[in-house]
């Protein structure tokens, strides 16, 4: 029988945790966990996931701070308000909604937010550390991801993970995280020969590729766990689902798998910062 692992139940579960620990933190320090995020320019689509992302902190008594610059900011203008952020001590999370207009140098601008408030994962000191295995906060959608195959009890230790997909954001912080775990890590992408052959070795598949129902059932072993990442037009993932669950042991749904998890790590992290900060 395959297990649809529930991220959406999952996530209501941590934010309902979290709601306690700002109690807490507010009790102990008179202190809200406050996240930035830096929207530049007017795409519709992360208009959209900066609108999200602040609703959910205020779902859980988190403060937002909502930073907009026009689609012609530099990169120089963009660093001053990073340094701003950085600065502001009462800004415990600091997120830049991805992507940036073409003019600006977004790795430069990533890697100005200080670790301390890097609760997104997206600076190359903070990818430097989870490589190494030194704390530090991870990519959110990967540890996400971590997180639900904690929470189903699956077993990683000495499994072969396959991992779809080499973003920066997603494909290689997941195999980091993976490898950490002890699993044999394999990591594919658009040039990877015998993809098929390759997957059907996997205990674990992780979809992240951005192509719709790309990774077919066939390709797979039974029992596998399957993880997909993907979201693309038509409420689809990077997995055939149909043909996929028939296989799988445990499979992610989309929507309601990995995509719930990521903000709610946003959130966690952004709480954890505020915490540490304080010693509570």
């Amino acid at each position: 029988m395959t297990v649809l692992m529930d991220g959406k139940k999952l996530s209501e579960i941590i934010r309902e945790e979290l709601k306690i620990k700002i109690q807490k933190l507010s009790e102990a320090k008179r202190i809200k966990p406050v996240l930035a995020t830096i929207l530049v320019g007017d795409d519709p689509a992360s208009a959209t996931y900066v609108k999200m992302k602040g609703k959910a902190c205020e779902s859980i008594g988190m403060g937002s701070r909502k930073v907009e610059l026009p689609s012609g900011t530099s990169t120089d203008s963009l660093l001053k308000v990073i340094d701003d952020l950085n600065k502001d001590e009462t800004i415990y999370g600091i997120l830049l909604q991805h992507p940036v207009p073409e003019q600006i140098d977004e790795r430069k601008c990533f890697d100005r937010i200080v670790s301390e408030k890097d609760v997104d994962g997206v600076t190359s000191a903070g990818f430097g550390k989870l490589s190494l295995g030194i704390p530090c906060f991870p990519a959110c959608t990967p540890a996400g991801m971590i997180r639900l195959l904690e929470e189903y009890q699956i077993e990683l230790a000495g499994k072969h993970a396959v991992v779809v997909g080499r973003s920066s954001i997603l494909g290689k912080p997941m195999a980091m995280m993976l490898l950490d775990k002890n699993c044999t890590v394999t990591v594919c992408h658009s040039r990877t020969k015998n993809l098929s052959e390759i997957l059907h070795t996997a205990d674990i598949v992780v979809g992240a590729l951005g192509k719709p129902e790309y990774i077919k059932g066939e390709w797979l072993k039974e029992g596998v766990v399957v993880l997909d990442a993907g979201y693309n037009p038509g409420n689809v993932g990077d997995v055939h689902f149909e043909s996929a669950s028939k296989k799988a042991s445990f499979i992610t749904p989309v929507p309601g798998g990995v995509g719930p998890m990521t903000i709610t790590m946003l959130l966690s992290h952004t709480v954890k910062a505020a915490l540490e900060k304080n010693k509570v």
